[in-house]
């Protein structure tokens, strides 16, 4: 009974380990999730599709506010709030294939080029200006199963000055 038992937990994590693929050519992905930045906790979705086994290119929208204390004087400060939306294209290379790395894991590092809009108060003395950024970035997933994963993705220059983090849904 032990052997048995045994067998068939090996062949449970077998059949699990490799279930899990990593996206193929043709392939599209759903992302969403939150970031790290300086300017509050900004959220995003977007969608990546593989037109290369070891190259994707996708879109992005982003937004994220907060609120900043500004100081006119030592005496005399405001608060002011602000939000940024953010749409933006990146490519990136997946490893895979190339370093031999389980199903499970897809590991990847590309550029991205993005349009920001800032949005502040018309008062506001500060300099907060939309525009064009260019960045890039490096990060993996994880899937637990065939069509569901976590992601974390570090990066600059973008929007995202810090990273983000969430999940991955293979359409």
């Amino acid at each position: 009974m032990k052997n048995f038992l045994l067998i068939a937990v090996l062949i449970f994590i077998i059949g699990t380990l490799y279930g899990q693929r990593t996206a193929t050519k043709g392939q599209t992905q759903f992302n969403a999730g939150v970031g790290f930045s300086s300017w509050g906790v900004p959220v995003y979705i977007g969608l990546d599709h593989r037109v290369h086994p070891n190259f994707s290119l996708g879109g992005e929208l982003s937004y994220h506010s907060y609120d900043e204390n500004y100081w006119y004087n030592s005496h005399d400060s405001h608060k002011y709030h602000h939000s940024i939306i953010g749409f933006s294209g990146n490519g990136n290379y997946h490893f895979n294939q190339l370093l031999n790395i389980p199903r499970e894991w897809d590991f990847y590092a590309g550029l991205n080029i993005g349009f920001y809009v800032w949005n502040s108060p018309d008062d506001y003395p500060g300099s907060h200006t939309s525009g064009l950024g260019l960045g890039a970035q490096l990060g993996g997933r994880y899937y637990f199963s065939d069509n569901f994963g976590v992601n974390m993705e570090f990066g600059g220059n973008n929007a995202f000055s810090g990273g983000k983090i969430g999940i991955t849904i293979k359409l």
